[in-house]
């Protein structure tokens, strides 16, 4: 009996380690990065200019809500948001306030743009955003690319809103599409003067200066480009609402921390 209860009691044993393997907790992944201390919600430091995100929602080019955005926050690099708060003081004397549509913008969602790009079957949003390219030249016509600006914390997508502000209807997914270079009375009714084409449009019409873009929205798009530059701001020439503040804090560094409140608290 000795020898058998002696087997009893390595076999005991044996149960007891392995339980305790496998009951052994599991690695749990690091805590999100938060923001560097130089970054800032817009929001604390001008509440007036409105903000519309659209990443964060299903309305945008690829008709999902995109990777990294957990709020509709606008953070940015506390040196240009302090240049839009400037350039918002001197709209608001005028009848007219900034929105902004996208500010920072995680590395993570600049890959979840490229994946879609790469997917040449979903063009769930083709009708309204890029009705007039190919999906296999978003990368060569440089509307998609593996960097941008915005991860870098001081660019800014932005319109002109003329106050009192209307409000804006909420987007309805799967809602008939309308070209975003249609006739302003026709496409998505954003609240915003009007600039020729709607925010993200994929086309040529974008381009700030396109010579077909004449009368009142071209005269809309200088006064924004007259107004932001006056604030430090310098515009991309393909997309007239694409905007960064110069000198930018972080010239060479792409962040990857989540657009949320908890990323910026107590800056």
């Amino acid at each position: 009996m000795t020898g058998l209860a002696s087997a009893f009691r390595v076999l005991a044993a044996a149960a007891t380690t392995l339980l305790a393997v496998t009951a052994a907790p599991t690695a749990q992944a690091g805590p999100e990065p938060k923001a560097p201390e130089e970054f800032v919600a817009l929001g604390s430091v001008d509440p007036t200019i409105i903000q519309e995100m659209r990443y964060p929602t299903a309305h945008n080019f690829m008709g999902v809500p995109v990777d990294g955005y957990r709020k509709p926050l606008c953070i940015l690099t506390r040196p240009a948001a302090h240049a839009l708060h400037d350039a918002q003081t001197r709209l608001l004397r005028r009848g007219y306030s900034l929105k902004v549509y996208d500010c920072y913008r995680p590395q993570r969602a600049v890959d979840h743009f490229v994946r879609w790009a790469k997917d040449l079957d979903d063009e769930t949003m083709k009708g309204e955003f890029y009705p007039g390219v190919d999906k296999t030249r978003l990368f060569a016509d440089g509307y998609i690319a593996e960097k941008s600006g915005h991860s870098r914390g001081s660019t800014v997508d932005l319109t002109l809103v003329k106050l009192p502000a209307a409000p804006t209807p909420p987007y309805r997914p799967g809602s008939p599409q309308v070209p975003c270079y249609a006739p302003a009375a026709e496409r998505f009714p954003d609240n915003s003067v009007d600039m020729g084409t709607g925010y993200d449009c994929f086309d040529t019409l974008s381009h700030t200066d396109d010579p077909r873009i004449r009368g009142t929205q071209r005269a809309n798009r200088q006064f924004l480009k007259k107004t932001l530059s006056d604030a430090g701001f310098v515009n991309l020439a393909e997309e007239w609402w694409h905007y960064t503040f110069r000198p930018e804090l972080f010239p060479d560094t792409y962040f990857d921390f989540p657009v949320a409140r908890r990323s910026v608290a107590g800056h």
